[in-house]
């Protein structure tokens, strides 16, 4: 039995899902749960296809990754290995990036809100690129640059005017965004021109982004007519020659059954003629595509495990079944009413026999995982697994509640190895600050953190395909 489009999460020979050669029950007892398990072939995988079918079709190709999605030093590692650029959007991403060895000249710094300190940043590190938001950043980018003695290259991120088939939070194409500057109202042509008129920044090309987790081609090949129209009229108007052109990222995966995506093969053989045809119909010179990929690098490669900690039937209503983690982990149900498969990871060979929600630990009525999935009989202890975590789930983890950040593995072949360690309870308190007159009426009511810490089994590796 696969459960996935890489069929790298099969059952094993005692029942048990296995996740890129690993035991998901063995994970679980290895390292605890909630944790987060990422396959790193189906990483690796999913790198090489946006390569090798963009790279076929199109001559001058950079894949971006977008960090966003999943950004740990591992993962930066990963993708940076196997060829592809990265996508930052804050200074904790950059700074990720370059810990990771990350070159520079391969980074590009996106955002909606850069502050000063970020910008000086990127300056010092020789990023690749800036992708500008609006005027004002560009005014800054300028400032900083000039203080420096240096000439930032920047592309400009426009909003097309286009509303792609997707949830009202991911969309960012359409003329009210808070990203990027619009073009049908004007306001792109003024930004170009501005920019071609500061000392120490070189505009070099165009970008957009039409949304997340789409289905389809056409909004993608509607993006890339507007973006070119709009090339050639900057050109009239300014001069100006686009060397570069995004159309950002959102292809879909699959997190459930009923979903059913495109592959990179589909969209590379939709956009690469189209660009093609479109720049030679506008007489303008072939412009370097880019791409940034993010969920769909990560996201089936994920897989988050949780212990069962209660089964709850409410006659004639629902069974709810609580686990060990919920929207501090995982609030994209919360937050945008996601959908995810699930199995038992101890039970993967049995077919479903109840129909079951599962329900986080947060105390919020809207914490869930899942509804109405179907399950083989529940009981207390069982591991849950979720699958296509990869994206959006630790990048947007927190402390609600005071739960603590679930480790992550990395799985292949066989062999795992931790890649985010499970924060603790010192973690969770290593920040805060007392003040002096609070000090004195509460030392004796203070509890050793020593002494009340849960302690969670950690290893740098192991093998847990037994």
């Amino acid at each position: 039995m696969t459960y996935n489009r890489y069929d790298n999460i099969e059952a094993n020979g005692k029942g048990h899902l296995t996740i890129g050669g690993c035991d998901a029950v063995a994970l679980a007892r290895r390292y605890g749960t909630p944790l987060y398990v990422v396959d790193e072939m189906a990483v690796r995988n999913a790198c090489r296809a946006h390569r090798r079918e963009f790279e076929s079709r199109y001559p001058r190709v950079r894949i971006l990754y977008a960090s966003k999605a999943l950004m740990t030093k591992a993962i930066a590692m990963i993708v940076a290995e196997e060829g592809l650029s990265l996508d930052v959007c804050s200074g904790g991403e950059l700074y990720t990036a370059l810990s990771a060895g990350c070159p520079p000249d391969r980074i590009y710094f996106h955002g909606n809100s850069k502050t000063l300190s970020e910008i000086d940043f990127a300056l010092s590190a020789g990023i690749c690129r800036f992708v500008v938001d609006n005027m004002d950043e560009l005014r800054l980018i300028d400032l900083l640059a000039n203080a420096k003695g240096l000439v930032a290259d920047v592309i400009l991120r426009l909003t097309p005017g286009i509303e792609a088939h997707t949830h009202e939070y991911i969309k960012t194409g359409q003329i009210d965004s808070k990203f990027g500057i619009a073009i049908p109202n004007g306001d792109a042509l003024r930004a170009v021109k501005y920019a071609k008129e500061l000392r120490n920044v070189k505009l070099t090309g165009l970008h957009c982004h039409v949304g997340s987790q789409i289905f389809e081609t056409e909004p993608f090949l509607h993006a890339i007519e507007v973006m070119m129209d709009f090339a050639r009229e900057a050109c009239d108007a300014t001069g100006f020659i686009m060397e570069e052109l995004d159309i950002g990222g959102g292809l879909g995966v699959r997190y459930t059954g009923g979903d059913d995506p495109l592959s990179v093969a589909d969209l590379a053989e939709a956009i690469a003629p189209a660009l093609l045809k479109a720049a030679e119909e506008r007489c303008l010179p072939l412009p370097t595509l880019l791409m940034e990929p993010g969920r769909a690098i990560v996201g089936e490669a994920g897989t988050t495990l949780y212990t069962v900690n209660a089964v709850k039937h409410i006659e004639g209503v629902r069974t709810y079944v609580t686990v060990d983690g919920g929207m501090a982990d995982n609030p994209r149900v919360a937050l945008y009413q996601a959908e995810y498969d699930a199995v038992l990871a101890n039970k993967a060979d049995r077919p479903p026999t109840c129909e079951v929600s599962i329900a986080g630990n947060c105390c919020e009525s809207g914490d869930m995982l899942a509804w109405d999935i179907a399950l083989p009989d529940v009981e207390v202890g069982d591991i849950l697994a979720i699958f296509c975590t990869g994206a959006y789930n630790y990048s947007m983890a927190s402390n609600y509640n005071r739960h603590l950040r679930p480790a992550m593995a990395l799985v292949k072949d066989g062999w795992s190895d931790l890649i985010v360690e499970r924060e603790t309870y010192e973690d969770l308190v290593r920040k805060d600050v007392v003040p002096d007159r609070l000090k004195s009426s509460h030392r004796s009511a203070a509890v050793s953190a020593e002494s009340a810490m849960l302690v969670y089994p950690r290893a740098s590796g192991a093998n847990a395909s037994e």
